[in-house]
């Protein structure tokens, strides 16, 4: 009787045993698939990082390179954009070289510190949007952000080169939805490298369109 009891007993050990280990190694398999999501989300933004920081140079360099050709007497390279953007809140354009730079005041699109689109930013990227895929079908375009030159003190942004990239990016998803083709579309921060002459007219997001 004590014997059938003991065996009784070891095999519910070893049943519970058995149990508690599937749930571990449930477990285990849970959180490996959940760390590898996550790194493959770093890879991801950690390679459009370094693509916009490469946009980022490769534009620093037509900026010079336009702006050498300004001091040896060339012809200017800044005049009136289209018109057509003319009355939208926040928005300016102008014509730099074979470049249309679609500027939108960042106080404009965001609260101070956030990259998320104020829901009054949105009429004026409609009407820039329209424009655009109206006027500009096909050319491709880069969605560039700039913030002033304060360092971020208290933000969930790193520095402002992360700050201006999400700025950028926001502002680019949310022309795709208004029909512009994303494959045509790239992303690059300045973060505070080009500021203007106010912190509110350095804090921006330009749509540059580049003619064929």
């Amino acid at each position: 009787m004590k014997t059938t009891r003991l065996i009784s007993l070891l095999a519910l050990v070893a049943a519970t045993t058995l149990v508690g280990c599937k749930n571990n190694q449930q477990t285990v398999d849970s959180l490996t698939t959940e760390n590898e999501s996550l790194r493959k989300q770093l890879d991801d933004r950690n390679a459009a990082l370094e693509a916009a920081d490469r946009e980022r140079q490769a534009a620093i360099t037509r900026a010079d390179d336009a702006e050498a050709k300004l001091k040896a007497g060339g012809a200017s390279t800044t005049a009136a954009g289209d018109k057509n953007f003319a009355g939208i809140d926040g928005v300016s354009a102008s014509q730099i070289g074979n470049e249309l730079h679609v500027s939108i005041e960042g106080d404009v699109l965001f609260d101070s510190g956030k990259a998320g689109l104020k829901e009054t930013a949105k009429k004026s990227l409609d009407k820039v949007a329209a424009i655009l895929k109206e006027k500009y079908p096909g050319k491709y375009i880069r969605v560039a952000g700039f913030t002033d030159t304060d360092p971020i003190k208290k933000s969930a942004f790193k520095n402002n080169y992360y700050l201006g990239f999400d700025r950028a990016y926001s502002v680019r998803e949310y022309i795709i939805t208004k029909g512009l083709d994303g494959k045509v579309i790239s992303l690059s921060s300045f973060g505070p490298d080009v500021p203007l002459k106010t912190k509110a007219q350095s804090r921006r997001v330009e749509v540059i369109v580049v003619s064929n």
